[in-house]
């Protein structure tokens, strides 16, 4: 297995939309973005015999609680590939990584792939030495398949597209209803013609909505590169919702490789009781059908076992920070995959007062 530093980036993308599950954080484009906010982007690849079975992206983050290299939903290894292989592959971008991370001055490595829990059993135990305290990413995954499946996971490209009806009868009631009062109240969403312009109104409505919940938000400067960047090859929508003149909700939603994720959302506190967030989020699910999208990712829900698409008894931990999301997203149907846990490897001893601390942290937060 053959690790080296890539420089393709159609061969880069083009490898990543042939794989089931296609996370745009690993697309080439996503390296840009890191790169406009001065957290270096690594890409590494996997060959054997000439052939590519494998990309990693990494990025420095330059965290107050240790600088490291962060793998959002990375490596993507070949579906084809056995496990013995896959077990190389991973060990090499591993070893790659620490190389990477030591030239960079990183005290840590921490790898959060997009892997189906018990997918590569072998490759699992190369990601890394230790579990991480705190998830990179959400590892509970939400997502609302929009084409026929039949007994896989995902739906192929090429089988038969969702109807409207269909969706909307798979979803909770409550959810359908509130979709048409959000309609009967006078609420619009629109798709932004000039995303990178009307940025604006999300960030204010972001920031009132970090305030309300007290999470760490992405800065501006991201948005605004992620928007550009992605919007820019036509892979990224805002949506504004309107009521009486204001807009009180807004989303950010990429679509790339057949997926469409809904990536970050915000809205205003003074118009709560108005529905508009079921409305945009169907407004979207129709965009993604109309380009022949395989897949609506809502992205995170709170842990759950099980978990029932219609909500109620089993729809999520009311104790855990996502509970109100999950409620919200497991109302449009669908289905859970769980990921396996990030886990990190030590570059320096500094990483143990790291993990002090994120134990510490993720006590704090409820998870």
């Amino acid at each position: 297995m053959h690790i080296t530093h890539a420089t393709d980036a159609h061969a880069w993308d083009d490898f990543l939309k042939s794989q089931p599950w296609s996370p745009f954080l690993q697309s080439w484009t996503m390296g840009e973005v890191y790169a406009d906010i001065d957290q270096k982007p690594v890409r590494l690849v996997a060959e054997l015999n000439g052939v590519l079975q494998g990309i990693c992206f990494a990025h420095v983050v330059p965290a107050r609680r240790g600088k490291h290299l962060s793998v959002p939903y990375g490596p993507v290894i070949t579906d084809t590939i056995n496990e013995h292989d896959a077990m190389l592959a991973t060990q090499g971008f591993l070893n790659a990584l620490k190389k990477e991370a030591a030239k960079l001055g990183c005290s840590f490595i921490r790898i959060s792939p997009f892997w189906p829990q018990g997918r590569h059993h072998a490759a699992e135990e190369a990601v890394g030495s230790v579990q991480s305290p705190l998830h990179l990413l959400a590892e509970h995954i939400w997502y609302l398949p929009l084409r026929e499946n039949s007994k896989k996971e995902i739906p192929h490209s090429n089988s038969t597209p969702k109807t409207e009806q269909e969706i909307l009868m798979a979803m909770r009631s409550t959810t359908r209803n509130l979709i048409r009062r959000a309609e009967r109240d006078g609420v619009t969403v629109r798709a932004s013609k000039n995303p990178n312009e009307d940025l604006k109104h999300f960030l204010q409505l972001h920031e009132e909505t970090r305030k309300r919940h007290g999470f760490t938000a992405y800065s501006d400067a991201f948005f605004r590169s992620q928007v550009k960047r992605f919007a820019e090859r036509k892979e990224c929508t805002l949506y504004l919702a309107e009521y009486q003149g204001n807009i009180i909700s807004a989303s950010i939603h990429m679509h790339a490789f057949g997926e469409t994720s809904y990536h970050h959302g915000a809205s205003d506190s003074t118009h709560s009781k108005i529905p508009a967030s079921y409305l945009l989020q169907w407004t979207a699910i129709k965009d993604a059908m109309k380009r022949g999208d395989r897949i609506y990712n809502f992205w995170g829900i709170a842990p759950t076992a099980p978990l029932s698409p219609l909500g109620g008894k089993g729809s999520g931990d009311r104790g855990h920070p996502f509970s109100g999301v999950t409620l919200f997203k497991t109302g449009f149907g669908g289905k859970v995959l769980n990921l396996m846990h990030c886990k990190d490897t030590s570059v320096t001893k500094a990483y143990w007062l790291t993990y002090a601390f994120e134990r510490f942290r993720k006590w704090r937060r409820g998870f």
